[in-house]
């Protein structure tokens, strides 16, 4: 009976994840608020709770956020990794003071002490790699000059996630500071030597996973990578770190072969992962910290353009390529509850997870809508500015020039009466000069 339940259950949600991602591409924005949105419906406090296959869909879950992580590694090779990290590291200095900063003020004026302020950082801080690239796409933007710009500030994120995370896992786990030290120095060796293999001996790797039949090359790469995310996560490192680790480690025609074959896999449980962060945040929790949600959104909305902004310029790009890099990088997602979802399941702060779920519901539907209209809005805006200028400037230029004009006038009426003056005085001069006595 319980074996029939989950299964209704879970065919129930698979069925209704498709629904709502046919509805999102029918009007074209990102399925992640619709998941999330589906998750409050059927969770904790919703219309119609799941308790039979609550579980199941926590283990999927958990399997969402490692292909997540490898999907986003096999995108990159770790040269390309490196060669980013040397060109555009002050972007990523500058995203994360910008964007990670609001965040953590946001959790201290909120009193809810430096651990959910490191947490609600890097909820702010991570842009949704997956939204932006399908927003690019969309826009047929992936050949434009500053795309490049905006997936290297993408990188620089990830990278960061590398060492975010082990210290994220540690702070809310409740470890002192020893431990937590020895759980961030295991992290950097695993990623380092991780990378020095992935440079090193990545076509050596590469042809061990290798495979001319996709049903071989499916099971190796997908094996391989829970078997090292479940590593990862036994010597306190982030099972995402090491999924993330192992798509950085594969390159060549295994990376392009694996990423087509794992695409299916990572958007369905990807969705379940959505799906089970909404069914543990209860809706009625979300309306308290709905206002500082929003005001959270608008806030890291402008820090992220001027990021974009910021990067953009620093690489040479045009003003109007600048303003498409900064509206592309607003969107939050994945990455965001991934981090949020960290420390709701340790419990640090109840409201965190109703926060975060809000914020990314707000800048996930607002990130495709300033990936499309801000460089469009900022050139409407600067030509009005030129206008206004050039009004301006053509008043005081009309204003001088009546001055002129007046300031002639006055000196020719000026010179008017002087003269007739003169000639009213001269004729009495000579009256004068004519009574005068001729002896004298």
């Amino acid at each position: 009976m319980h074996s029939a339940v989950l299964l209704i259950e879970f065919g129930s949600i698979i069925l209704g994840l498709g629904l709502l991602g046919r509805v999102a591409a029918r009007f074209r924005f990102s399925p992640i608020p619709l998941y999330l949105l589906a998750g409050l419906a059927f969770g904790e406090g919703g219309l119609l709770p799941l308790g039979a296959s609550e579980e199941f869909i926590a283990t999927g879950a958990e399997i969402g956020v490692i292909l997540l992580l490898l999907m986003l590694g096999l995108e990159y090779t770790a040269n390309d990794l490196v060669s980013n990290l040397k060109a555009h590291y002050p972007a990523g200095l500058v995203d994360c003071a910008l964007n990670a900063l609001p965040g953590a003020a946001a959790a201290l004026l909120l009193g809810w002490g430096p651990v959910a302020a490191v947490v609600l950082a890097g909820v702010t801080w991570i842009s949704s790699s997956g939204v932006i690239a399908k927003v690019l796409g969309e826009l047929g933007r992936i050949g434009n000059r500053e795309t490049p710009v905006i997936l290297s500030v993408l990188v620089l994120e990830d990278l960061a996630m590398a060492v975010y995370l082990p210290i994220v896992t540690a702070l809310v786990a409740g470890v002192g500071f020893a431990a937590g030290s020895v759980t961030l120095a295991i992290a950097l060796g695993v990623a380092g030597l991780v990378l020095f293999a992935a440079l090193r001996y990545g076509r050596v790797i590469s042809r061990f996973v290798s495979s001319d039949d996709p049903e071989k090359l499916l099971l190796v790469v997908l094996g391989l990578t829970i078997l090292v995310a479940g590593v990862a996560q036994q010597l306190q490192v982030s099972a995402a770190v090491g999924a993330f680790l192992v798509g950085i480690a594969l390159s060549g025609e295994v990376a392009e072969g694996a990423h087509t074959l794992l695409s299916p896999l990572r958007d369905l449980f990807a969705a379940v992962f959505f799906v089970f962060f909404g069914l543990h945040t209860d809706p009625a929790s979300i309306p308290p910290v709905l206002l500082p949600a929003l005001a959270l959104a608008v806030v890291t909305a402008a820090t992220k353009i001027a990021t974009g902004y910021w990067a953009a310029r620093r690489a040479g790009i045009s003003v109007k390529g600048r303003w498409r890099t900064g509206g592309a990088l607003v969107a939050r997602g994945e990455f965001s509850i991934v981090i949020a979802g960290l420390a709701v399941t340790a419990g640090v702060e109840p409201a965190l997870g109703p926060l975060a779920t809000a914020y990314v519901l707000l800048l996930v539907v607002l990130g495709p809508l300033t990936a499309r209209y801000t460089e469009p809005v900022a050139m409407w805006w600067s030509r009005r500015r030129t206008a206004r200028a050039e009004s301006s400037q053509s008043s005081e230029i009309a204003e001088t020039a009546e001055s002129s004009e007046t300031a002639e006038g006055s000196e020719t009426a000026e010179s008017s009466v002087a003269a007739d003056t003169a000639a009213v005085v001269r004729p009495a001069d000579e009256e004068q000069r004519e009574q005068a006595p001729v002896g004298d």
